[in-house]
């Protein structure tokens, strides 16, 4: 018989999305009539912007004549797309990214789990809590965990705790790690990271050869204009991180698929005694198991930085914070302790009576038919805490308000 990957059986029941499904259809099968709003998974609900239509209409109609088809491209992406990206997202704000050291992907989720294939096992790893669940799943998929405690927490994995008590500011350790995750704006808590606070995670990284895997997966949702978008921003941060940015939230690409990883060819690792570029070996990883992202897409990312693309991103953006700013003041009224929300398109709640993040789950999808994400799926310190996403229709999203705001 075929042996498994015996790692997988150390994941605790299942992946939270999941489990939350799982309630939700026995909830729906006693309730077939209940009028669910789901504010619980971060995906998008309003359509794409034109100026991508458009982009990738053009591009199906090239891809349908002689001259214009196009079979393999580049696993790395093409270079009009990444240029673009350099020039818009990193040159305009002082960050020296050059387009060679910009990888298009299919997603930062699947970025942030396959970076481990060129990272050796013997790396000492910290994780923020609450932190988004699949950095923990995809370390302890790969075998650099042991079993997880009754919190939930796994051996060989360090966890720094961010919450109302400390300001949602993760503390810089007092001992050595060699990979570190930070997440700003953060998922699920909605803080951002001032620029000072990234200066002294760069500090840290560098003085103890740490490497840091920063997701910026939100970074268009911040308002704050003296906090950072990009690690990078600060000096010294192409020696110690790899950034993972995605097209899903800005610009509506959940179901459509683009994103990118820029890895600096500064930045180096060791192969026992001797250095290595990880450029190199993530260039080699992406050309052996990845074929790139599909030509049309690709079009339809690369409007994003047009003229109207930007107009229309713009908006798509500000649709979804005024979203979370109507969660936060509608919550905030009915007496409930709401942070977040402010540079980031999630709301991070206080469970009231010190319920359960469970137990109020399944109390607000009782009672209001709400759904949203138990804090306690993002980790031990998430316990007492409840995630509300702002991606939905405005109805849908004044109508739930309307709903919690009549419990008493």
């Amino acid at each position: 018989m075929v042996q498994v990957n015996a790692d997988y059986l150390k994941l605790k029941a299942g992946y939270l999305f999941p489990e939350i499904s799982r309630r939700i259809k026995e909830f729906v099968s006693k309730n077939p009539n209940a009028d669910l709003i789901r504010l619980g998974i971060g995906d998008v609900t309003e359509p794409l912007p034109l100026a991508c239509r458009e982009a990738m209409k053009a591009a199906i109609e090239e891809m349908g004549t002689d001259e214009g088809f196009r079979g393999y491209g580049p696993e790395q992406g093409y270079e009009w797309l990444r240029e673009s990206i350099s020039i818009h997202d990193y040159l305009s704000r002082g960050c020296e990214i050059s387009a060679e050291e910009i990888f298009i992907s299919d997603g930062s989720k699947c970025d942030s789990s396959n970076i481990l294939d060129i990272l050796g096992k013997e790396n000492r790893i910290a994780v923020t809590d609450p932190v988004y669940p699949v950095y923990v799943d995809t370390n302890v998929m790969t075998g650099r965990t042991g079993e997880a405690n009754s919190a939930g927490e796994y051996k060989g994995l360090s966890y720094i705790p961010i919450n109302s008590g400390n300001g949602f500011e993760a503390a810089i350790p007092k001992e050595k790690f060699d990979l570190i995750y930070l997440c700003f704006p953060n998922n699920p808590t909605g803080a951002v990271a001032t620029r000072e606070q990234l200066v002294s995670w760069v500090k840290y990284a560098k003085e103890n050869n740490s490497l840091i895997l920063f997701d910026a997966a939100y970074e268009a949702f911040i308002k704050d204009d003296s906090i950072p978008h990009s690690i990078f921003e600060i000096e010294g941060s192409k020696d110690c991180a790899i950034e993972f940015r995605s097209f899903s939230k800005n610009a509506g690409f959940t179901g459509t698929r683009c994103a990118f990883t820029v890895i600096p060819k500064s930045l180096k690792g060791k192969a026992g005694s001797e250095e290595v570029d990880l450029w190199s070996l993530w260039n080699r990883r992406q050309s052996t198991k990845f074929n790139g992202v599909s030509y049309v897409v690709q079009r339809g990312a690369e409007a994003v930085y047009t003229k109207e693309g930007q107009k229309q991103i713009k908006k798509l953006v500000s649709f979804y914070m005024d979203n979370a700013q109507i969660i936060k003041s509608d919550l905030t009224t009915a007496g409930f302790e709401v942070f977040g929300a402010i540079n980031a398109p999630y709301a991070w709640i206080k469970t009231p009576n010190k319920m359960s993040s469970w137990d109020f789950f399944d109390f607000l999808l009782e009672k209001t038919n709400v759904v949203g994400t138990p804090g306690s799926g993002f980790g031990a310190a998430g316990e007492g805490y409840f995630r509300l996403s702002a991606f939905n229709s405005r109805e849908n999203v004044e109508k739930a308000m309307q709903r919690i705001l009549k419990l008493n």
